[in-house]
Formats: structure tokens, sequence, C-alpha cells
């Protein structure tokens, strides 16, 4: 966990923690290493053992920062496209790119509800989703449905998690965000098992000419 996950647990008894939380889902949604799944699912493992945060106004928070960072990532696309920062032309992010661009022309819907659950996938999806031109009205809704789905999710895997680990507070974090990460692992391969594309490595024909 790194020193912005070890900050804001540190908050969790302050009322502003949920603006934090608001921000770091805002973040994460257009700047990949932001840590926001480790946030949502170490606070949410307190909530039985600690009586903090509130569950409710967790998700709240979480959600609606979700919902704001995907649709700035979109903008941005739409704005920039997904080229112009050193950090989009690496060539794992450009893979990610092509592999969004492939996959929005076949199953566009389908695709921008489950990226929200793959931290590199949902800012590779929605920054290309605004670059070419995807439907900003239905992009509004399906990520205002996911945001909700993924926000509910998290918190719901870290009470569990904490539930376990109640007398041993560190250890229920920890499980609850390993869990977390495993579970997207496990989903990131069970699409790329069921599309026949692994997410990461697009085919190499498109990666060339998205690349030019």
């Amino acid at each position: 966990m790194n020193a912005v996950s070890t900050f804001i647990l540190s908050t969790a008894e302050q009322p502003w923690v949920y603006l934090l939380v608001f921000i770091c889902c805002t973040v994460d949604g257009f700047f990949p290493p932001f840590p926001s799944e480790s946030v949502v699912v170490g606070l949410a493992s307190l909530v039985l053992t600690q009586g903090v945060p509130n569950p409710w106004f967790l998700i709240i928070s979480a959600g609606l920062g979700a919902f704001i960072g995907d649709n700035i990532a979109y903008a941005m696309g739409k704005a920039i496209g997904t080229r112009r920062f050193r950090w989009m032309r690496s060539a794992r992010m450009q893979r990610s790119f092509a592999w969004a661009g492939y996959e929005l022309q076949k199953r566009a819907a389908s695709l921008i509800l489950v990226a929200r659950f793959i931290p590199i996938g949902r800012v590779a999806v929605n920054l290309t989703a605004g670059a070419t031109g995807y439907s900003r009205r239905s992009f509004v809704g399906l990520t205002a449905l996911s945001a909700v789905v993924w926000s509910t999710y998290s918190v719901g895997i870290g009470v569990l998690a904490g539930s376990w680990f109640e007398h041993n507070h560190l250890l229920g974090v920890m499980v609850a965000i390993g869990i977390a990460v495993i579970l997207g692992i496990v989903v990131d391969r069970i699409i790329a098992a069921v599309r026949g594309s692994t997410p990461m490595r697009p085919e190499p024909a498109r990666v060339h000419s998205d690349s030019k």
C-alpha cells in the first residue's frame, strides 16, 4: 500500500475522509497510478470493527468520484487524443488504447461497464471513447451505472473481509485489498478468455495502425 493509501486510511475517523475518497476516485479515473481500489476497500474493512467510516457515505463518495473521473477521461480523450502525455505513449498504454479502440467497435456498452473494474483498462477505454467520438449521452449513462456497481462492490468486499478479521484491523485491511486485486485480475482474465483476446495484447495489425 503506498503513501496515499496509508494517509487516507489513517483519516478513517475524520468527517472529511469522504472528500479524500471522492478526490482519489476522481483522479484515478484519468490517472492510472492513483490507488482508488485500495483506499475504498481498505476503509470499508474498518466499518464493522471500528464503526467508521459510514458505508453508505463511502459508497456515495466513491461512486460519485468514479463517475466524474471516468467522464473527465472521456473529455480528455475528446480534447487531446491518446498520445499527448508521456505516460500515454508508453508501450503498455498504447497497446491498451489499441485494444480499447478495437473492442469499442464491437461491444461498446459492455466494455465501458466492465472496464471500471480494471484499473488501467478503464482509463484506456474512457480516453479512447472520447477520442473516437463515442456518444456522450450513452457514455454518461453507462459510467453512472458502472460507478454505482463498482463502489458498492468495493465497499462490500471491504466490509466482508473486515468482519473476518475483526480482532486484527491491519490484517483485515490487507486481506480486503488483496481480495479486490485478485478479483480484478480474475475478471480481466475471464473477459479476455470469453472474447478471445487479451486486453493488453491486441491484434498486431491493430497496434501498428493505431501507433503511427
